[in-house]
């Protein structure tokens, strides 16, 4: 499904839509260029899961953990290189958490099972075209 968005609170309702899907054990792939718009999909989603905590990119410590509804690791694989990186960090541990999401920036594995993928592509300065995959909404 593609959405054009026309603002962060229109980024934030879809992900908003996403969000009250997940009952945990999702795995969310965003793909997009840096300044695309994936960490404000990202604070959207957190915001819809009740997290109170502020959500940034987690590009130098690789991820980030919040709590609310549901559990949600926030992934920045862009300085990952290989598997054994993502050995060491525990990766295979969070995927499938029964009462965890788990969103992936910069991924670069294709061995994930069923993700939701969301391409986010920037259209202008207040736009943004979003392709999702993987869920009805």
């Amino acid at each position: 499904m593609e959405y054009l968005s026309h603002s962060i609170q229109e980024t934030y309702d879809l992900a908003k839509k996403i969000a009250d899907k997940c009952v945990g054990g999702e795995v969310i792939v965003l793909n997009g260029d840096l300044g695309a718009g994936k960490t404000t999909f990202t604070k959207g989603f957190a915001e819809a899961l009740g997290v109170k905590n502020a959500v940034t990119s987690p590009t130098f410590t690789l991820m980030k953990k919040y709590v609310g509804r549901l559990t949600l690791y926030h992934f920045d694989l862009y300085r990952i290189e290989n598997t054994d990186e993502l050995e060491e960090l525990g990766f295979d541990d969070y995927i499938g958490e029964k009462d965890a999401v788990c969103m992936i920036e910069w991924n670069k594995f294709s061995d994930l099972i069923d993700p939701i993928v969301i391409d986010i592509f920037y259209v202008s300065e207040t736009e943004r075209k979003m392709i999702v995959r993987g869920v009805e909404l």
